[in-house]
C-alpha cells in the first residue's frame, strides 16, 4: 500500500469522479462523503492546513481516502474528519469495502508522524469496520483508541406497504398518525415534490422561510455563510439525483417543508421547517408521513432519521442506532 499525502483537493489528482466512484465503493455509501459535500463544506467552513490522505494500492488504484483538518487551524491540535458534526451524520473513512483493514494498517503509521496529539473521529457509524479494528491496530502505531456513543440516528425498517407499516406501529402511535392525517385532510392539504435540479432550486426560498420561522435557534443557525452551503450542497445533490424537497400547503399557505436524501437503499430526513402558526395541525407530521409512504411505494428498504432522538421520530417506529466518537492519542 502507497500512502501520501496532500494539502489541497485536487493535488492528488483523484478529482470528482475518481472519489465518488471510491465513496460509492464503500460498505455503507452516504452522500456525507461524497466529493461535493466534502469540498461544498471545506470552502464554507474548512480551516487549513488540509491532511489529505490517499492509499493506493500495488496496481496503483485508490483504495482509500481521509480527509482531515485542525477544527481551532493551529499545529500540534485534535484532527478532526472533514464534513464537521453540524451538518454531517455520517463521516469515516472513505474505502473500498473489504479493503478497511488494508486501508488502516497503511495509514497509522503515516498519522503517526503528523504533530498532533489526538485524531478525533466522529460521528462514525457503530456498524463501521472503523470501530472494530481501530481498537485493535492502533497500538502498533503508539495509539491509544477510545470508543463511546456520541448520539443516536433513528432508522425505520420499511416493509412492503404502507398498510403493512401502519400494523407494525403501537396502538397508541397509529391512532395519532391516522388522526393528524385526517385532520389535515380537512384543511385542504397539497403535497409538492421537487427533484430535479431546476425543481429543488426554485423551492429553495420557501424551505429556507420555514426552517427560519421553526424556532429560534433555526433561524440563528441558518446564517448569511450556512445559506450559501444549503444552497450550494443541494442544488448539487439534486443534480446527482439524491435529494427530494417536500413541501405540504395547508389552506392554501405553505406549512411544512423537509429535505430528503435518497441513497442506496435508504431515505434520510435531513432538515425541516414549519410554519408555527400551523402547528394545532402538525404539519411536519403529516408531511414526514407522506415521505415514508413515497418511500415504500419506491421500493426503499430504509428510512433514516439521522441523527438526534427527538420523540416523533420514535412515534413513526425508528429504532435506535448508534453513532461513535473515536478517538486516537498518543501512548
Amino acid at each position: 500500500m502507497k500512502v501520501e499525502r496532500f494539502a489541497g483537493w485536487e493535488e492528488s489528482g483523484i478529482g470528482e469522479a475518481g472519489w465518488d466512484a471510491l465513496a460509492r465503493r464503500a460498505q455503507a455509501p452516504v452522500p456525507f462523503q461524497t466529493w461535493s459535500f466534502q469540498t461544498t463544506w471545506w470552502k464554507a467552513f474548512g480551516r487549513d492546513p488540509l491532511h489529505l490522505f490517499g492509499v493506493q494500492d500495488g496496481a496503483g488504484d485508490w483504495v482509500a481516502t481521509l480527509p482531515l483538518y485542525p477544527p481551532d487551524g493551529g499545529s500540534g491540535g485534535p484532527l478532526r474528519l472533514v464534513g464537521g458534526t453540524e451538518l454531517a451524520d455520517y463521516l469515516d473513512l472513505v474505502a473500498v469495502a473489504g479493503r478497511e483493514e488494508d486501508a488502516w494498517k497503511a495509514l497509522l503509521p503515516a498519522l503517526a508522524q503528523l504533530e498532533v496529539t489526538r485524531l478525533d473521529l466522529r460521528p462514525v457509524p457503530a456498524r463501521s469496520p472503523t470501530a472494530t479494528l481501530l481498537p485493535v491496530l492502533a497500538g502498533a502505531s503508539g495509539f491509544v483508541c477510545r470508543l463511546e456513543r456520541e448520539d443516536r440516528c433513528p432508522l425505520l425498517e420499511l416493509p412492503s406497504s404502507w398498510d403493512l407499516y401502519l400494523t407494525h406501529l403501537s396502538g397508541k402511535d397509529r391512532h395519532e398518525l391516522r388522526r393528524k392525517l385526517r385532520r389535515a385532510q380537512e384543511a385542504d392539504p397539497r403535497v409538492d415534490v421537487a427533484r430535479t435540479a431546476a425543481e429543488v432550486e426554485a423551492t429553495m426560498d420557501g424551505f429556507l422561510d420555514l426552517h427560519r420561522k421553526s424556532k429560534v435557534g433555526k433561524a440563528r443557525f441558518m446564517d448569511a455563510t450556512m445559506e450559501g452551503f444549503f444552497r450550494e450542497i443541494v442544488a448539487a445533490w439534486a443534480r446527482a439525483g439524491a435529494l427530494a424537497v417536500w413541501t405540504l400547503g395547508l389552506g392554501g399557505r405553505p406549512a411544512a417543508a423537509v429535505l430528503c436524501l435518497e441513497y442506496g437503499d435508504t431515505v434520510g430526513l435531513y432538515n425541516s421547517g414549519f410554519d408555527p402558526e400551523a402547528r394545532a395541525l402538525a404539519p411536519g407530521v403529516v408531511l414526514i408521513a407522506r415521505t415514508i409512504e413515497d418511500a415504500i411505494a419506491r421500493g426503499f428498504r430504509r428510512y433514516d432519521f439521522l441523527r438526534g432522538e427527538e420523540p416523533y421520530k420514535y412515534g413513526f417506529g425508528a429504532r435506535p442506532t448508534d453513532v461513535l466518537r473515536i478517538t486516537l492519542e498518543r501512548s
